[in-house]
């Protein structure tokens, strides 16, 4: 496929893309431009590393599932700045697969007789399709967010969408039935399958549960990371902080090249993923902590602070017995 950007029928309606219609090589000279607008006075600024083929590859695919005005079953994007739904048929920068099941899961509801959900009326059932795909091990996650618990036809539905695309490896159920605008509920359950897939980046395995951050574009993800690595240019003394860790992707990879690795998440969906990963990877020096990094990083900058002050107090000195730090 050309970098040449083909344009999208409903990039206008969507909102989601802000470039589209634009060639690849013009987006990268903007984006360029505006990074050194930003960043030029501070430090030198480097050519942006493009992608070879910068289509279909996000490995997230989000639908939202309304009705159209003959009552259709439609499945698309809310437009910017509201909750109406645009019907999305192919989106030119999310992986092929995913959407293909999505548009098969949309076909499947008249005959199963799924309503889709009224966000107004609260009645109805599916509300949002998510679609994970591992890029190199090509494991596929379904997850059905649904406003109730009570799903009919469970079972053949899974088989109904199994004989479809055999490959999926799991399938999961979450209940979403509060008002909100965020897409997942709390409550959720493998109908299908182990309930995440696995992926890799840089050599290392990682596990993804319906839930986790990670990377939607592994392609570039992989240059990232390699970039930030050779950047920091790591001894193995180090004690390197991966704040917002996720699932411990980039924790994992520097704690390679690093004396020991902390990663800092608050998701605990995500905290127990990265300590899989870990375990998984054989990988031992690196920790991860539970809790929001902002907090974490003050703390232990309290901490090193308060080191520094003991390190000044010669031992031996009893007049420095009663010394009282600052707050």
């Amino acid at each position: 496929m050309e970098k040449k950007r083909i344009r999208c029928e409903v990039s206008k309606k969507c909102g989601g893309c802000q470039y589209q219609g634009t060639p690849y090589e013009e987006q990268l000279r903007k984006k360029q431009k505006q990074e050194e607008l930003l960043l030029g006075k501070f430090c030198k600024v480097l050519p942006i590393i493009g992608m070879e083929q910068p289509c279909f590859y996000r490995n997230k695919v989000h639908r939202v599932f309304d009705r159209d005005k003959k009552g259709n079953a439609i499945a698309g994007n809310y437009e910017a700045n509201s909750h109406r739904v645009v019907p999305v048929e192919q989106c030119l920068i999310e992986d092929e697969k995913c959407q293909e099941i999505i548009r098969t899961i949309r076909g499947m509801l008249k005959s199963f007789k799924i309503k889709t959900f009224d966000e107004d009326t609260g009645y109805g059932l599916l509300r949002h399709v998510m679609v994970r795909r591992g890029y190199k091990t090509g494991e596929i996650m379904v997850i059905l967010v649904l406003a109730s618990p009570v799903f009919p036809s469970k079972n053949n539905f899974v088989k109904a969408l199994k004989k479809a695309h055999p490959e999926i490896t799991t399938i999961i159920l979450n209940v979403n039935n509060k008002k909100t605008s965020m897409v997942l509920g709390e409550q959720e359950k493998p109908i299908y399958g182990k309930g995440f897939i696995k992926d890799q980046l840089c050599d290392t395995m990682f596990r993804i549960s319906p839930k986790s951050f990670f990377q939607v574009n592994p392609v570039q993800t992989e240059i990232l990371y390699q970039t930030a690595i050779d950047f920091a240019g790591l001894t193995g003394k180090e004690t390197v902080i991966d704040a917002y860790c996720g699932t411990g992707t980039i924790s994992l990879i520097a704690a390679r090249h690093a004396k020991q690795v902390i990663g800092v998440e608050l998701n605990k969906d995500a905290i127990r993923d990265a300590r899989l990963n870990a375990k998984e990877n054989q990988i031992r020096n690196i920790e991860f902590r539970q809790g929001d990094a902002g907090d974490f990083m003050v703390a232990m900058a309290e901490k090193n602070k308060r080191q520094m002050w003991y390190s000044w107090i010669r031992p031996g000195q009893e007049a420095m017995r009663n010394f009282s730090l600052p707050s």
